[in-house]
């Protein structure tokens, strides 16, 4: 038996540990100015709320960032969210949000996290945990609502604000 194959137990121990330390130390954590566009989003059974902010360049997300508050699973979500769609063009970036909700409200076929979603895979457990889901979810809604309501042929100049809020079964 190999000593380099980690147990699942211990991976799930590293992804707990990432998700705490993107919990107490977020990344792009702050308000953008300039932005684009605003989404807020809360999730009114839990009380999670979060204001993304886009800034755009074309069809890619030049900067986002986020503020709010929520548990440690909703910070860290939008944490590893915004780390990860920097830079994306939207059609990359929605099919992200895709492969992502995917993972985060079903339960794996292959009995692990999907490999097309890089460090994304720590959230991959919260599919287990119905109560969580919607607070995983709600940074990824809110860039989905952003991402599908902004104008193809024009620049977005107008600090066009959405707001949503997760419902009862809504994932």
């Amino acid at each position: 038996m190999s000593t380099n194959v980690a147990t699942s137990a211990e991976m799930a121990g590293l992804y707990q540990e990432m998700i705490i330390e993107h919990a107490h130390s977020p990344r792009n954590f702050r308000q953008l100015e300039g932005a684009h566009q605003t989404v807020e989003a809360v999730n009114p059974l839990c009380g999670d709320h979060l204001s993304l902010y886009l800034q755009r360049d074309g069809d890619r997300i030049a900067d986002i960032a986020f503020e709010g508050d929520g548990c440690a699973i909703s910070k860290a979500s939008a944490s590893l969210m915004t780390s990860s769609v920097k830079g994306l063009r939207n059609d990359d970036a929605l099919a992200l949000f895709t492969r992502v909700h995917t993972m985060l409200t079903t339960e794996p076929v292959t009995g692990g996290p999907p490999a097309d979603v890089g460090k994304l895979a720590v959230l991959s457990g919260v599919w287990q945990y119905p109560a969580r889901v919607k607070c995983a979810t709600l940074c990824w809604q809110a860039l989905h609502s952003a991402l599908e309501s902004a104008p193809q042929e024009r620049a977005i100049d107008d600090g066009a604000t959405i707001r949503i809020a997760l419902e009862n079964g809504t994932e």
